[in-house]
């Protein structure tokens, strides 16, 4: 069985078009289910321009869907992929927006600490960053308490059932799992994924302090400079919570 977008009879005016070969400027004509095509002018391969590749950063059909996946979509596959992590967080939580913004944040302040320490894997680190509190709700249904403890107990199988559901890698899901399972206790060894998050977390966490009941900035500058596992970390929580830019 066909995908019905990429069966000929549901085509609309427009499905073969033009597109112009980044390399030498020809067009090139292409089917709106060529995934790429080679120019026949210059030999240059390039991406069916007007396909969209969402569905396959995730479907675990994708493949068998719409053929081989071309070698720049497979590069690109798990950075799309927390995208989606990310709309599924979102779904999760539904109107639970102090929830959601917190991810969000984490997410962001994880990214720039993995790229100024210029190490670790994004898909894990923003997919972690993304679901690192998806056992919170379960934690008050079942405990009655947001503890940490109860939170890291009741996150992964949520977390897992998430990465699956978008047909992320076996390891990758389980080093997400196993961030989530003990995002609040940091182990004698980490690796540069679990930092980045940590951090991220750690940060987002006194910033909802600081606002609630302002700290000092010499208390605040203790707490960074003895909490914090990434020098990346530090400068950034600096920047945020002290404005040193």
């Amino acid at each position: 069985m066909k995908c019905p977008g990429q069966d000929t009879m549901y085509w609309k005016p427009g499905a073969i078009f033009d597109a112009k070969c980044p390399e030498c400027g020809k067009k090139v004509e292409f089917f709106k289910d060529d995934t790429t095509r080679k120019c026949p002018h210059c030999g240059h391969k390039f991406i069916n321009p007007e396909m969209d590749f969402g569905c396959a950063s995730y479907c675990q059909f994708a493949e068998q869907c719409i053929g081989n996946l071309p070698p720049e979509l497979l590069a690109q596959k798990e950075d799309l992929l927390k995208d989606r992590v990310a709309i599924e967080m979102k779904r999760y939580f539904r109107t639970d927006f102090k929830r959601i913004g917190h991810a969000t944040r984490v997410a962001r302040y994880a990214e720039k600490i993995s790229k100024a320490e210029g190490q670790g894997n994004l898909a894990v680190i923003l997919s972690a960053a993304y679901l690192h509190d998806i056992g919170i709700h379960e934690a008050e249904k079942k405990y009655n308490s947001t503890a940490p403890k109860y939170q890291e107990q009741e996150g992964p199988p949520i977390a897992r059932s998430i990465m699956e559901k978008l047909g992320a890698k076996e390891e990758l899901i389980e080093e997400v799992c196993d961030i989530v399972e003990h995002h609040h206790h940091p182990r004698p060894e980490e690796t540069a994924n679990f930092k980045a998050v940590y951090d991220a977390d750690l940060i987002a966490n006194m910033e909802d302090n600081h606002k609630d009941k302002p700290i000092n900035a010499e208390k605040l500058e203790g707490i960074i400079t003895k909490s914090f596992m990434t020098d990346s970390g530090k400068a950034h929580a600096r920047k945020i919570l002290l404005n040193n830019n």
